[in-house]
């Protein structure tokens, strides 16, 4: 049970984004049913099994999607259904028999939900790209790294799935409240240039106000040496972001520098590179451990940069319980919490298939119909 009980999604099985949001609405109580091929690609390393932390709490239908008998029975499905993920490139569901149009033909309260990088129209609408590609070209990925040095953002977090995954799950969410208040259904146009620009929006404020110049390593968020990591003398490392007054004071006392004049103009851009340095010369002196006694749980700012298996093992996520480990696979815990509702423990990834004779059960096929469709199941 959770807050979106009651809610049926059908997902067509993609990778990065669209089986990501498909998570995040199954971890709420929503019925996803994902759709997938009768078999992995041989040698996919995208095919990740049982390890694929994405498709948990899902129910798995696996079908041959050139067979005609298969669209019709998926059809079936989107009969009852919610909303719908697919994450193929433009005009791809529409060649397969499955398109906007005829589903909400079916089905005009459906909330078709579209995710690519690019987007459903632009000149790149038709090309091939990444995660790393959209976040480039929406300006995203532009002040991730240091002056001088090329740009480098962690791996599908800002892109894939803040940009695209959280967006496209908006998008539904909205869509299905819509319907559910009397509005019709329609298609949701999710793309992670779309929504990694609209990230932006808080940096651009700051650059609008002049704090955040276009020029890397000048502003307030990418260039004090109150803000960013530092390696310690173990190879490890911490990371302090002091940016208000106060806490930049406490930060400065913790570490013994606060008579020091060198530190006495936090805000100054032109101090900012030598008191980097000079800080990174400080934090070097010592083990992480030595910086988290000294500056952990006070207001200086500060926290190390953990691995996720140390971030479980940490007494702050280990008391929310951020990380679980079930069946001996590492993986955050669904978020965000709800105080009436409570999520429980993550749904079990399915094996390929795993459910689909049930599936189409619900959906009115006859045994011979499965049958035909499933010959294994």
């Amino acid at each position: 049970m959770g807050v979106l009980d009651g809610i049926s999604i059908v997902e067509i099985a993609g990778i990065g984004p669209g089986p990501f949001c498909g998570m995040l609405l199954a971890d709420m109580g929503a019925d996803v049913i994902l759709v997938e091929r009768p078999a992995g690609r041989v040698g996919d390393p995208l095919d990740l099994g049982r390890n694929a932390i994405f498709n948990r709490g899902k129910r798995s239908l696996a079908l041959d999607l050139k067979d005609p008998k298969a669209i019709e029975a998926v059809l079936r499905l989107i009969d009852g259904a919610d909303g719908l993920i697919e994450g193929m490139r433009p005009g791809v569901m529409e060649r397969l028999g499955l398109g906007p149009d005829t589903c909400l033909a079916r089905n005009p309260k459906l909330v078709y939900g579209r995710m690519t990088g690019w987007g459903q129209t632009g000149p790149l609408a038709q090309n091939a790209g990444h995660d790393l590609n959209y976040i480039a070209l929406s300006g995203a990925l532009w002040y991730s790294g240091e002056p001088g040095k090329p740009p480098l953002a962690p791996p599908t977090l800002v892109g894939d799935l803040g940009g695209g995954a959280l967006y496209l799950a908006m998008g539904l969410l909205a869509g299905i409240l819509n319907v559910q208040r009397g509005g019709a259904g329609q298609v949701i146009d999710a793309a992670v240039v779309d929504g990694s620009a609209n990230l932006m929006n808080l940096l651009l404020s700051l650059h609008a106000a002049g704090q955040l110049p276009i020029e890397r390593g000048r502003g307030i968020l990418d260039g004090p040496h109150w803000c960013g990591t530092y390696a310690c003398a173990d190879g490890r490392f911490v990371s302090v972001q002091a940016l208000e007054p106060q806490f930049n004071a406490l930060l400065l006392r913790k570490l013994g520098l606060a008579d020091d004049p060198e530190f006495g103009n936090p805000y100054d851009p032109q101090c900012y590179e030598h008191l980097r340095e000079r800080l990174a010369v400080l934090f070097a002196t010592r083990p992480r451990q030595h910086w988290v006694d000294l500056l952990e749980g006070t207001d200086a700012c500060f926290a190390p940069v953990l691995t996720p298996a140390e971030a479980m093992a940490h007494p702050h996520l280990a008391a929310r319980g951020v990380y679980v480990e079930p069946d001996g696979v590492l993986q955050a815990a669904p978020a965000p919490r709800f105080s009436a509702a409570p999520v429980g423990e993550p749904g079990a990834v399915p094996r390929r298939g795993e459910h689909g004779a049930g599936i189409l059960r619900a959906a009115g096929l006859t045994a011979s119909e499965i049958r035909e469709l499933l010959p294994e199941g």
